[in-house]
């Protein structure tokens, strides 16, 4: 029997990196998936690869700062796969060339959308679990090479980035007092510098792996799927008395 047979999960920002994890992580556990994505194309990609394996899967395009899009989404997938027991609030942007609208939007308002609509749904369910995805950023500030803080427009984008991310632990601690009596918990992870579409632009130029390596204590970047197995582990049952949380997986970062 699987840790999510019988689950319906709801995930954005599952056409790539971290998303796509959580999507084949909670795929795999027996949840059937609803994949969401700005890009459409890639929610479908996502959807299609967890039907080849065998599991319930659609996928719809969203734009997480459109409230009413997620609140509509979130009811879709209750109607479409049957329920709704798992939401993984993932979609997000990275703060270089974003500026502070964009990524607040993105960032801080999508998430605070995904947890205004998902949690009272989930109660009215019986109970559930939201993981929000967070980031080192929410917990501490960015080191970053000196000329992202000589230049005003990256400050900015980098600014908006940890300003948001902080939100989101603020988002996931509050949220998870308001809603533990109702059987919904709510978590975050926190992840270091992970090998995703959005940390390639921090990643490819001259030495820009090897600075980002060395801010880990362990002197590696993640991958994708060692963050989906942390949010997968708080999404389950074994998690029954973990709520309130952002847990880091940095690789050390967060602890230096």
């Amino acid at each position: 029997m699987g840790t999510f047979d019988g689950r319906v999960a709801f995930v954005t920002g599952a056409g790539s990196g971290i998303g796509h994890a959580m999507a084949l992580d909670l795929a795999a556990g027996g949840a059937a998936v609803m994949c969401a994505d700005i890009n459409e194309q890639s929610a479908q990609a996502t959807a299609a690869r967890l039907e080849e394996q065998g599991a319930t899967a659609a996928a719809l395009g969203l734009d997480v700062a459109d409230s009413d899009a997620v609140k509509d989404a979130l009811e879709r997938t209750r109607t479409d796969l049957g329920g709704l027991h798992i939401v993984m609030n993932n979609a997000g942007v990275g703060g270089s060339g974003h500026g502070w609208a964009q990524t607040t939007d993105v960032n801080l308002d999508g998430v605070f959308f995904g947890l205004k609509h998902a949690c009272p749904l989930l109660a009215e369910g019986g109970g559930g679990a939201v993981v929000n995805t967070a980031s080192i950023a929410g917990l501490n500030a960015l080191v970053r090479p000196a000329q992202y803080d000589e230049d005003p427009v990256l400050l900015e984008g980098i600014s908006a980035y940890v300003a948001a991310k902080h939100g989101v632990v603020g988002l996931t601690r509050q949220f998870a007092v308001a809603f533990a009596q109702r059987g919904v918990r709510v978590n975050a992870v926190c992840p270091g510098y992970i090998v995703t579409p959005m940390t390639e632009p921090a990643r490819t130029p001259e030495g820009g792996t090897q600075f980002l390596e060395n801010l880990h204590p362990m002197g590696r970047l993640g991958d994708a799927h060692e963050v989906s197995s942390v949010a997968a582990f708080l999404a389950s049952d074994a998690a029954s008395f973990v709520t309130g949380t952002a847990v880091p997986v940095d690789g050390g970062y967060s602890a230096r």
